[in-house]
């Protein structure tokens, strides 16, 4: 034992690596490094230093090397990364990015214009596609419609080209186009050399036994030769034999150019396309009619109208049930072929009605047409469009027979049965609407009729009850009260002169679907649109009738004495007028608009009458004072204004009142007493500026400048916003030569009015 050594029940030291010295080292794998080395491992340089364990000095200090350092940022890296972020870091760091962010506010100005220059200048270098071509862009506006068809279309140019390119074409000599013809001609006899050799003999070796000549009429040469004869008889014609000119119409060889319709080659391609797949659907299908009227078509198109009416004939064969193919073939044929052409079709069809208007269209005389609609009518008598056309040929008293069959083959039709009431009495009238009711008791039409008819007898008292009755019944029937197209049937009828008739509609479909709260407005909506109709009597009904439900709105009165001013007559608003006074006897402006109608109709006295009423309802009112006074003044009762001012200003007492007396002394020549007026008026209302106006201008026109200055002046103490004060004041001193004052006056007065042209023109006129 005394042989151990004494280091081996000892602890390794720190650092310490086994075999280390011998070079006896492992190696370090990814898991040696991190988290999977246990804590109380020995540490070893080339694994990162346990934790708590001390910095080496060099990881204290940054990495300020001159590589690292830039004139404009400085170092790369934070010079603070070794301290501790704490909240004044924190708060500094956010004044600092405040001041920042109001910094680039400030310079935000100055920078988007410097950018925008910038785009600018480099768009005027370098401009965009759709820039360049802006002006040729708006040059398209001229272009017309015909130049914008006329353009070709872009995919398909190339391709012409191509195909023009190309499909070039050599003439072929006749020589080859002979011998072509010979090689595969038959002969019926031998010629001698033939029959020496026995046709198939050849005479010499590796020689070919020789073809027979052809003996046919087909002449290639001679051919050719015509073609250029017909070539030089159309040049002759074309020119003229003493001078040689052209004698070709310009407007005539246009036509025969744009006759022709296969203009280019694409259109030739797509005719012949059509042409194909027609005619495979008339093989595929015979009875089909609209493959027979397409094909026609096609061919009448490309002017092959002969070709189009064999098919359209061939198609009737194949077809004869069918009444298109027929109505085809007639317009295609001439009319003297058509009417035997429709007398078969009508044979084959005899209920078409579209193939009967056709024959009669084609007949001229009416005594044919005639026969041809009573044929017509026996094949289909419930045709609504036969019986018209036949009554449109009768006179009155056979269009009523006619009329009265009519009605019983079709008794749904209302037209008929009003036609027929139009043409019958009264009383058969009458008896005529009853079995219309009766027969179609879902149509108002015919109780609208029966009120108009009522109306033209007189029998205005049966024009309300028929109306009403008509809306009772037809809601009995299931029928819904369409009110905006009762209304457009009560416009109808005051156009046609029933004013009662449409009077009667408005009053019995007004308030249909419309809401309590809506009433006003929407009638005052359809009174706005029957007067834009011009239906004015279904706009007076709606009136009326908004005035019974509304009787004291004064707004609503005013608007209808407005619409009889405008379409009525004198009589007409007068009557509205004082209905207006009895129901809203405290609105002025109606009593004014009764008096002044009165005035103008020159009745004086009546006029006086009703302002008499007006004071009566409205004692103190202004308006209603100075209207009875100009009433007197237009008359020439100078008295009586005065006496009426007089009044006015004892009863009202108001500026307007003393500013009409004092207007109506000056316009009677009474300076004197204008001026004494005036006065006690501005002591009684010192801010009315029109007084203080008044009061110089009779001054001036007395002779007294410095009177009226004094008035000016005082005027513009009380009204210093009155311009037209103020341009009194600065002519006034004009008309004295005094200029100085007058620019004085001026520039106060723009002073306290600032940015009025007028003071700034008058200022202009006074310096020149």
């Amino acid at each position: 034992m005394s042989g151990k050594l004494s280091f081996l029940g000892q602890e390794a030291p720190m650092g310490y690596v086994p075999g280390v010295g011998r070079g006896a080292t492992g190696f370090t794998t990814r898991s040696d490094i991190g988290p999977a080395r246990d804590e109380s491992d020995v540490p070893d340089e080339r694994h990162w230093r346990q934790q708590g364990a001390p910095k080496r000095e060099e990881d204290d200090h940054e990495n300020l090397n001159d590589s690292n350092y830039d004139e404009f940022t400085g170092y790369s890296g934070s010079l603070f990364t070794s301290g501790t972020y704490e909240e004044d870091d924190k708060e500094a760091d956010v004044i600092y990015d405040m001041i920042d962010d109001r910094q680039d506010e400030r310079r935000k100005v100055y920078r988007e214009k410097f950018e925008q220059k910038m785009l600018e200048t480099y768009r005027k270098e370098r401009p965009k596609i759709q820039q360049q071509f802006s002006d040729l862009k708006r040059g398209l506006t001229g272009v017309s419609m015909a130049e914008w068809e006329s353009l070709p279309e872009v995919a398909d140019i190339g391709h012409k080209f191509k195909r023009k390119k190309a499909e070039k074409f050599t003439p072929v000599p006749d020589s080859v186009l002979r011998s072509a013809m010979d090689s595969g001609g038959q002969v019926n006899e031998l010629d001698a050399r033939q029959q020496k050799y026995g046709g198939l003999a050849t005479p010499l070796p590796g020689t070919q036994t020789l073809m027979p000549s052809y003996s046919g009429d087909l002449d290639l040469g001679e051919i050719g030769r015509a073609r250029t004869s017909m070539m030089g008889v159309k040049l002759d014609q074309a020119s003229d034999s003493v001078t040689g000119q052209t004698v070709v119409d310009p407007k005539g060889y246009l036509t025969d150019l744009h006759s022709l319709t296969p203009r280019n080659v694409g259109d030739l391609a797509d005719v012949k396309k059509g042409r194909m797949l027609l005619q495979n659907v008339r093989s595929s299908n015979p009875k089909h009619a609209p493959g027979w009227i397409a094909s026609a078509r096609l061919e009448e198109a490309t002017g092959r109208l002969q070709v189009a009416r064999n098919l359209i004939i061939k198609g009737t064969e194949m077809c004869p049930t069918n009444e298109d193919v027929w109505l085809e073939a007639a317009r295609l044929l001439p009319p003297e072929q058509s009417k035997p052409l429709i007398a078969e079709a009508v044979q084959h069809i005899p209920q078409s009605v579209k193939l009967w208007m056709r024959a009669t269209d084609l007949e001229t005389e009416t005594v044919a047409k005639k026969r041809v609609l009573r044929l017509a009518l026996e094949a289909v008598p419930n045709s609504v469009a036969l019986w018209k056309a036949a009554v449109d040929l009768e006179e009155p008293a056979e269009a009523r027979l006619l009329l009265a069959r009519a009605v019983e083959c079709c008794p749904g039709h209302v037209e008929l049965w009003l036609a027929l009431a139009h043409l019958e009495s009264y009383e058969n009238a009458q008896k005529v609407l009853n079995r219309a009711r009766q027969a179609v008791p879902t149509d108002r039409s015919i109780w609208i009729s029966a009120a108009r008819l009522e109306e033209a007898a007189n029998n205005l008292k049966n024009v309300e009850k028929i109306i009403q009755n008509a809306v009772k019944s037809l809601q009995t029937n299931m029928v819904e009260i369409n009110r905006d197209m009762w209304m457009k049937d009560a416009e109808l009828c005051d156009q046609g002169g029933s004013v009662a008739t449409c009077q009667a509609i408005i009053r019995a479909i007004i308030g249909f679907g419309v809401e309590d709260e809506d009433r006003k407005a929407t009638w005052l909506q359809d009174a706005e649109a029957c007067e834009e109709h011009k239906a004015y009597n279904c706009a007076r009904a709606i009136y009326a009738h908004t005035l019974t439900c509304f009787p004291s709105n004064e707004e609503l009165w005013i608007r209808a004495a407005f619409f009889e001013r405008d379409h009525g007559t004198r009589e007409t608003l007068d009557e509205h007028l004082r209905k207006a006074v009895k129901y809203c006897p405290t609105a002025e402006t109606l009593w004014l608009m009764a008096a002044k109608n009165q005035w103008q109709a020159g009745n004086v006295q009546l006029a006086r009458q009703i302002l008499d009423d007006a004071f009566t309802a409205n004692p103190n009112n202004e308006d209603i004072w100075l209207a009875a006074v100009k009433l007197e003044s237009e008359v020439h009762e100078d008295e009586r204004a005065r006496m009426l001012l007089e009044k006015a200003r004892r009863e009202a007492g108001t500026a307007r009142v003393w500013m009409k007396s004092a207007r109506l002394e000056w316009a009677l020549g009474n300076l004197d007493g204008a001026t004494a007026m005036l006065k006690e008026a501005l002591g009684k209302h010192p801010d009315f500026a029109k007084l203080h106006m008044m009061a110089g201008q009779v001054a001036e026109q007395a002779g007294a400048p410095a009177t009226a200055r004094d008035h000016y002046t005082q005027g513009l103490k009380h009204c210093p916003h009155s311009i037209p004060l103020w341009l009194l004041a600065a002519r006034l001193e004009v008309s004295q030569n005094n200029a100085t004052r007058a620019r004085a006056i001026l520039e106060n007065a723009r002073h306290k009015n600032p940015s009025n042209p007028q003071l700034w023109l008058e200022a202009i006129r006074v310096e020149a």
